[in-house]
């Protein structure tokens, strides 16, 4: 195993930009009251200018503390309209870190409103992740982000909307480019930084980079153990019970020879991904970080799984040629597996208490990168290492998950600002040098670490397996079930 790491950047005191407009933060739960310092911090503004509206209570002493406005209010789909009339207009923000509202609604009245826009997530309204009405397809993550998509070219040239820029999906995004440079570089073939999609998928392919793990491991620790009928994270529990109750989904790799026994395909948009008759939350991977080695995530649905993928295709004669296998591979605080071991247990019904991990989390790391894999030096991780302690010293309201989240937010706010006519973006689209610049100073220890590790090490010691040992990154090798 070898190692490269970054050096740690000064910037937590730089005024990355000015701006006069108004801002609405949507939702003030873990990652809103963590981005508001953050924001303060980095953007010359009045904060006379921004507001916060919410559905619950939570947050309205941090909101206090920094003098900003603070509305209780619910937004639904009879209400959204009036709320935000009264608050946005050409020019203005809206900062959506809400659950149960749907992003696509938001999207469109921000652009009818002339405003920004950039959320983490796309949302549906309340319900839409588990209503039994709807096919596991459309429940996905696939149609969620399809419906999104299909707003840019009514919206090409209008207001800038960064769809999906929290950690991940999002910052992950820009982690996959810094680390093909990086592989690019360390194999002797260094390559100038790609002007277009077109490129950055002919150097992934070039590298021969079959598949790209979203590979995380959250070492946090409460002095405070979790409780039985009580749910413990680190991060937002309805987002994650939410998500982890999704159809598990990954981009689909064109190396790939062996489908899965219950995989689906979609009957619609880029198909770059599919989709197994089973919940994210319930369907564990074999996967690999630096400082955890091999490990057990679970194939939770986001985003970045179908947007990677979708970006890093190249087509022949409208043929897929290339696209690399993607997926997240999430092992979470040791107190939130306990909780999903309880909620699948009670057939995926939310336990009646919730526990958001903060101040009584006494030491951990959170280790978010990317595992390209497939490739001439076999696997890279490149990622943050951010520990509980540095992030208590340099960001308040912030524990080391919710902080890899708010200065990916802060990042795509600034490069909005920046570029204020882009349209509808996602992450993989907009300049990754810029947001690593301004998120780089909160991620802690930025690493790329080689190994020869693969799927297929230790395997077959107690049982005989159905194993592919021609092609080890095969989907097939990491699923276990």
């Amino acid at each position: 195993m070898s190692e490269r790491r970054d050096a740690t950047p000064a910037g937590l005191d730089t005024k990355h930009v000015s701006y006069s407009g108004r801002m609405v933060i949507l939702g003030f739960g873990s990652i809103g009251q963590g981005v508001l310092p953050l924001l303060l911090r980095h953007i010359d503004m009045p904060r006379a200018n921004i507001s916060i509206v919410t559905a619950e209570e939570r947050g309205a002493e941090v909101a206090r503390q920094h003098g900003i406005a603070f509305d209780r209010t619910p937004l639904t789909r009879a209400n959204y309209r009036e709320v935000l009339g009264r608050l946005l207009g050409p020019g203005d923000f809206l900062l959506n870190l809400s659950v149960d509202v749907s992003s696509v609604a938001l999207i469109e009245f921000a652009q009818a409103r002339g405003a920004f826009y950039l959320d983490t997530c796309i949302e549906p309204w309340a319900g839409g992740y588990t209503d039994p009405s709807l096919t596991p397809s459309q429940r996905s993550n696939y149609a969620l982000r399809e419906s999104a998509l299909a707003l840019a070219p009514r919206y090409a040239g209008g207001p800038t909307t960064v769809l999906t820029h929290g950690a991940n999906p999002g910052l992950v995004s820009h982690f996959v480019k810094e680390a093909l440079l990086a592989i690019a570089a360390d194999s002797g073939r260094p390559a100038a930084v790609p002007a277009d999609r077109a490129g950055w998928a002919t150097l992934a392919r070039d590298l021969g980079v079959k598949m790209i793990h979203i590979a995380e491991r959250d070492t946090q620790r409460a002095s405070i153990p979790k409780a039985r009928g009580e749910f413990v994270n680190t991060w937002s529990i309805d987002g994650f019970v939410g998500e982890g109750s999704q159809p598990a989904e990954l981009g689909w790799g064109s190396h790939e020879r062996h489908f899965p026994v219950d995989g689906r395909r979609h009957e619609f948009g880029c198909d770059a991904a599919i989709y197994l008759l089973r919940p994210g939350a319930g369907t564990r991977v074999r996967s690999w970080t630096p400082l955890e080695g091999s490990y057990n995530g679970f194939l939770v649905t986001h985003n970045e799984s179908i947007s990677i993928a979708d970006y890093y295709t190249l087509r022949e004669g409208g043929a897929v040629a290339y696209r690399p296998t993607v997926h997240y591979a999430y092992h979470p605080c040791d107190d939130a597996v306990l909780s999903l071991h309880e909620l699948a247990g009670k057939n995926w019904e939310l336990q009646p208490r919730k526990r958001l991990m903060m101040d009584e989390i006494v030491d951990g790391i959170d280790e978010l990168g990317v595992l390209l894999m497939g490739h001439a030096r076999g696997a890279f991780w490149y990622g943050s290492r951010l520990g509980i302690d540095e992030t208590r010293r340099i960001a308040p309201h912030n524990n080391a998950t919710s902080l890899q989240v708010t200065a990916a937010v802060l990042g795509g706010v600034i490069w909005a600002i920046e570029n204020p006519r882009a349209g509808v973006v996602e992450a993989d689209q907009i300049d990754h040098r810029r947001v690593m610049e301004i998120a780089r100073p909160y991620l802690g220890e930025m690493a790329g670490v080689y190994s020869d590790w693969t799927p297929l090490d230790g395997r077959e010691s107690l049982f005989p397996e159905e194993l592919d040992r021609d092609d080890p990154w095969q989907f097939r090798n990491f699923r276990i079930g």
